[in-house]
């Protein structure tokens, strides 16, 4: 019996020392651990398939070689495909810049597929997809985007995917514009069949309905992690404060009432009595000027999970002599993880909606 117990003892220590083994690594804590397994590729216009040894082979008047391919110019009406990368893999960064106009960063609209499936998981124009609404640049830092005064546009949330990952850039503006830009990526990744795939929604609603709540996410009926949003607002009663309205958050179960409700439209983004033009890792707003308004919440040391269903709305009330309801034009970028199969996106807005009454500058 004794000889049965330590052969047991040791049959546990040695499945331990496998599940040690191979636990995931995390490469930003992590950062000493070099043998993990992943193969680090690239791709940009002097890469466009990250193939090993197959970056920087175009030439230019310096000869082969001599930065030959750095950019393109994206004609009005033109779609270029960004990626189509072979998995298990995880997008871990997209770095890019075009002509900075608020016209074309809400004209421009980035779309990512995951894993074969027919319809887009992201389908966004890419200012808002970058972390900034209105198409109005303002340089700044969270923990998602990072921002450059001559729109060097950064997002740094991990895009993994199993079998493959297809990105996409659309110009549906009338302006042919320059792009540049760089995916980088790592494959080789263990990631189980239900990971969740990044997906991302805009929606604008120029004005909103009276009592009828904006809605940042419709019904998702799968399990899955709401990220945060990125939430521009346009002031339609200027002298009025537009920022009362609860954030709602509906899920496994709820019908009328949430199981989150915020307290008002600044206190979700974790500011308060007003806005302030403050931006912070986790949450804050990077606009705030002439009744253009661009704030972000990002839901990463405080996760929002659901099993089986969410929705997510946020109210449109005003405060002027006590609380009112009010009308005002509202846009979103919501991000969050769910697997796929996954529904289809709504509608997005075609460009002339996207772009009506944005920031001139």
């Amino acid at each position: 019996m004794a000889k049965q117990i330590v052969s047991c003892i040791l049959l546990f220590v040695i499945m331990l020392g496998c599940i040690s083994c191979q636990r995931t690594v995390d490469i930003v804590t992590e950062p000493y651990l070099l043998d993990t397994g992943l193969v680090s590729h690239s791709i940009c216009f002097e890469n466009p398939t990250g193939a090993p040894g197959q970056g920087g082979k175009a030439a230019s008047k310096l000869g082969a070689g001599r930065k030959g391919a750095p950019a393109i110019t994206l004609k009005a009406g033109q779609e270029v495909q960004l990626c189509d990368i072979e998995g298990p893999g995880t997008i871990r960064h997209i770095w890019m810049t075009t002509q900075r106009s608020p016209l074309n960063l809400r004209s421009l609209v980035i779309r990512a597929w995951w894993d074969g499936q027919e319809h887009p998981s992201v389908e966004c124009p890419i200012g808002d997809f970058m972390g900034f609404a209105h198409g109005k640049v303002m340089p700044y830092h969270s923990a998602v985007h990072s921002l450059g005064q001559n729109a060097g546009m950064n997002i740094w949330l991990p895009m993994p995917f199993s079998k493959r990952a297809k990105i996409t850039l659309t110009n549906d503006g009338e302006k042919d514009v320059p792009l540049f830009y760089q995916i980088d990526y790592t494959i080789a990744d263990k990631h189980p069949t239900d990971v969740g795939r990044l997906h991302v929604l805009f929606r604008r609603e120029n004005p909103t309905t009276i009592k009828k709540d904006f809605v940042m996410l419709p019904q998702r009926k799968n399990k899955g992690r709401f990220m945060g949003a990125l939430i521009g607002i346009r002031n339609l009663t200027p002298g009025q404060w537009w920022g009362e309205g609860e954030i709602k958050i509906y899920m496994d179960g709820d019908t009328d009432f949430p199981t989150i409700c915020g307290t008002g439209s600044e206190d979700y983004v974790c500011l308060s009595y007003g806005m302030q033009q403050t931006p912070f890792l986790y949450n804050g707003c990077s606009l705030d000027e002439k009744n253009f308004v661009s704030m972000y919440r990002w839901h990463l040391p405080d996760p929002i999970l659901w099993r089986e269903e969410c929705r997510i709305t946020i109210q449109q009330i005003a405060w002027k002599n006590g609380l009112a309801e009010t009308q005002d034009d509202w846009s979103c970028a919501t991000f969050w993880y769910e697997p796929v199969p996954s529904a289809t996106l709504p509608r997005m807005p075609d460009v002339k909606a996207r772009t009506a009454d944005i920031w001139k500058d």
